[in-house]
């Protein structure tokens, strides 16, 4: 899959035409870089298939300029748009608070072109001497390139995850393989992921390491072995397969699947029970006699444990509640009956309310809440309060068609710099949902960011927080918040906070949903789906419940569609 290869593409088009002040057309080419950077099937195949325009955001001079990537790796129009800039310089705005405007005085004051230069300047003090910069800010660079530097080592999980069920899929084909799975960190289904890691029960070794490194996905071996190969995916991405015998197969799953920490508590336990416990078994320890080792469930069972869920193998705690009975019964996708946060192409979205009111009643919804952004993001085309009034009617209309689904009026307001909503109560009241969210003013201080959340946590017509940190995984930290005092008036107020399934915000994280327990916080999933294809980010959401321990009766989003909005309103 070439995906982030012509994500990359365009959102490097996208970035020199902003730095050239160039009109519309960045937002066009970020779009489309979004669209295919999220999207779960095969640009390569659509191309073939003569589909791309199926994605969000591509037209006609964007497929051209794909296609030719398609076909010959380069793209003349991307090279005539370097010729006049400085190398490097797009570089710079992967570093959080960078901008086209600070980028081009970066170079033209000081000759940064790269983000080894401008951690230099940043660390010689340099920057804070030009117009527009402070010691404050220059201190904020040198910690976002400490975030972007950390963060180039893993992938979102939401990109990452078609690649590996594509390889997982591939691979289940070969002949030999009696067993499959997903294995380490994208197993338990984290946020980002370093590397694929499978896990397969054959008796044919050999042949299926042969087939694994030839696999056209792969653009470099890195080791081969009888039992153990990795290779390099063109996407840049490692993958580790390991290959043992079927009675061997339950017993390597759980030692490649769970955490480090996981994994010494487990075998400290089969220590105390005279067991002893690796990747080829559970063995008595005096005899040393192979107990099991082909199925998981048996090894935890074994140790005194009920099973453990993937998700839950990170050492919080799990093991004690396997041993007491007292693990959670996690939420699953089955479980969800609808979306509480879409856009459409009322504001910044790609598809209309009824496409995407189709598309979530085919995956199986029963309602979605359509909540386009309100007019304090102008940039994202924000509904004024005419256009919410106009949206109500629409969805009313369009709710006549049905009789199985239902589609709630809402909308995403901004919380301005002291909390209040841009949008008036009279109309407010009028929505089914208000999500209230934060979009600006990342660098206050935690009592500036935490009083604006509470403030919008106090206003009667408020619903839910959405993506409460702010947080944009391997770009943009969380801002500063007091979370226990946000979860407590959450829990007073009964303002549910959002679980945004959307792949580069994943917020709440699953350890904020953990603590969020204590507080009898309740949550609701929102897939912040911007194009129809966006609403099966909805799994995304569920995993981040399923790591912070969430039950059925945890998720607003898991009461039917005759009872959301009674629900809604308590």
């Amino acid at each position: 899959m070439k995906n982030r290869e012509v994500a990359k593409l365009l959102y490097d088009i996208a970035e020199i035409l902003e730095i050239q002040n160039v009109e519309f057309k960045p937002r066009a080419y970020r779009r489309a870089a979004q669209g295919i950077e999220t999207f779960p099937n095969d640009i390569e195949e659509l191309y073939k298939e003569n589909k791309l325009r199926t994605i969000p955001g591509i037209g006609e001079g964007i497929e051209t300029k794909i296609k030719e990537y398609l076909d010959t790796g380069k793209s003349s129009y991307l090279d005539e748009l370097r010729k006049d800039l400085p190398r490097g310089l797009v570089d710079l705005l992967q570093i959080e608070g960078i901008g086209p405007k600070k980028a081009m005085e970066l170079y033209k004051n000081l000759k940064i072109t790269s983000i080894e230069s401008l951690a230099q300047a940043a660390e010689k003090g340099e920057i804070r001497k030009l117009k527009g910069f402070s010691e404050k800010s220059e201190r904020n660079i040198i910690e976002a390139i400490k975030f972007y530097r950390s963060s180039q080592e893993s992938v979102l999980l939401g990109y990452i995850l078609p690649i590996a069920k594509t390889l997982e899929t591939k691979l289940s084909k070969l002949d030999g393989v009696q067993k499959i799975n997903l294995a380490g960190s994208i197993r338990r289904k984290k946020e980002t992921i370093r590397d694929i890691d499978i896990v397969i029960a054959s008796n044919k070794a050999a042949e299926i390491m042969n087939s694994f490194i030839k696999l056209p996905e792969v653009s470099k071996i890195i080791a081969k072995g009888t039992t153990k190969s990795s290779v390099l995916l063109s996407e840049g991405i490692q993958v580790d397969l390991r290959v043992v015998e079927l009675y061997s197969y339950g017993s390597a799953l759980q030692y490649f699947t769970g955490s480090k920490e996981h994994n010494i508590k487990l075998r400290e336990l089969a220590i105390q029970k005279d067991f002893k416990l690796s990747e080829y078994g559970l063995f008595d320890r005096k005899s040393d006699k192979k107990l099991m080792g082909q199925n998981e469930e048996d090894i935890y069972n074994q140790l005194g444990l009920d099973y453990i869920e993937p998700e839950l193998r990170e050492n919080r705690g799990e093991i004690e509640a396997a041993s007491k009975k007292q693990l959670p019964q996690l939420i699953t996708l089955k479980d969800v009956k609808g979306d509480l946060h879409v856009h459409t192409n009322w504001s910044e979205g790609v598809h209309t309310i009824q496409e995407m009111a189709e598309t979530a009643r085919l995956l199986g919804r029963e309602y979605i809440a359509i909540c386009d952004h309100s007019k304090g993001i102008p940039i994202a085309h924000g509904l004024s309060e005419e256009r919410i009034l106009e949206q109500i009617k629409e969805i009313e209309k369009i709710n006549r068609d049905f009789d199985d689904f239902t589609i709630l009026p809402g909308i995403e307001a901004n919380i301005d710099s002291k909390g209040n909503l841009d949008i008036s109560n009279s109309v407010l009241k009028e929505l089914d949902i208000v999500v209230a969210s934060i979009h600006s003013g990342f660098k206050q201080d935690e009592t500036q960011i935490t009083n604006r959340i509470l403030t919008a946590i106090h206003n009667d017509h408020v619903t839910i927080i959405g993506h409460p940190t702010g947080r944009l995984l391997n770009k943009r930290e969380p801002y500063h918040v007091n979370l226990p005092k946000v979860f407590q008036a959450a829990s007073d107020q009964k303002v549910l906070l959002e679980i945004n399934a959307y792949p580069d915000r994943l917020d709440l994280s699953d350890i904020d949903c953990f603590k969020a327990r204590d507080y009898h916080v309740r949550f609701s999933l929102g897939s912040d789906a911007h194009s129809k294809e966006n609403l099966r980010y909805m799994e995304l959401g569920v995993f981040i419940a399923r790591r912070g321990w969430l039950e059925k009766k945890d998720i607003i989003n898991t009461v039917n569609r005759k009872d959301v909005v009674k629900k809604l309103k308590i």
